[in-house]
């Protein structure tokens, strides 16, 4: 089983590098940094930590990219050449190795299609209390309108392992709904239990701004109750990957 490691980034040049080689320390089939455009060292510094790096414009070149995390993801999944992608958020902060490993391990198992990750989110210094549009936008209307899913304790966890095969055949949100679309579409197609989650213990990630939060809020709220067909519709998507490659 191949393992390819996908990694989003725009202008992270604070802590890229130390993700790359947190990864690289797991000896995965490759890493790839999807570089969404970055204006600072990003692209020279998740270089030099040994990533092969490609920017979202060099994959599927005939089509232009939209804004978002969820775009990089999709064009990281078509560039992967492994059996299993796993996608580990460029801003981690004192990343450790080990957790590529513990990602991709429950795929063993044939009836498994993602795995998300379960870690204590910090903030601010304090050991508790990240994690503020999960525990306040997507958990409640997870249990709300997915109760199969409830309990899956970090859904919108930038760490998380999927089959490209499984990745292929479904849409990809825009933005920053992508996590919550792709947990939603695999339970759908594959039953709550293809979901698995590991620990992998602290998680640092660097804290937005409450400011930034509403939007984010926003858009996974909207992504959950356009899945229930309570929506508006109007969430912008990619589609499968399977009708294009």
């Amino acid at each position: 089983m191949k393992v390819s490691v996908v990694i989003p980034a725009l202008n992270e040049e604070a802590t890229v590098a130390g993700v790359v080689r947190a990864v690289l320390g797991d000896g995965p089939d490759e890493v790839l940094v999807i570089d969404a455009d970055s204006t600072d060292r990003t692209v020279e510094q998740a270089a030099a930590a040994g990533a092969t790096v490609l920017n979202w414009r060099e994959i599927l070149p005939d089509i232009p990219p939209r804004p978002g995390k969820g775009e990089s993801l999709w064009r990281g999944v078509a560039a992967a050449a492994g059996d299993v992608v796993v996608f580990i958020d460029a801003d981690l902060r004192q990343p450790g190795s080990g957790m590529v490993g513990k990602l991709a391990a429950p795929f063993a198992d044939p009836a498994v299609h993602l795995v998300k990750a379960d870690y204590q989110r910090t903030i601010n210094g304090r050991p508790t209390g990240g994690g503020r549009v999960t525990e306040l936008t997507a958990k409640p209307l997870l249990r709300a309108l997915f109760p199969a899913l409830a309990h899956i304790n970090q859904p919108l966890a930038g760490e998380y392992a999927i089959r490209r095969a499984t990745a292929l055949e479904l849409p990809f949100t825009d933005g920053y709904g992508v996590e919550a679309g792709l947990l939603v579409d695999v339970a759908a197609r594959h039953g709550a239990s293809s979901v698995r989650q590991v620990d992998l213990g602290v998680r640092r990630h660097r804290n937005r701004p409450l400011e930034e939060l509403g939007h984010m809020a926003d858009v996974v709220a909207a992504t959950l109750l356009e899945k229930a067909g309570a929506g508006a519709g109007g969430v912008g998507k990619r589609p499968a990957l399977s009708g294009i490659l």
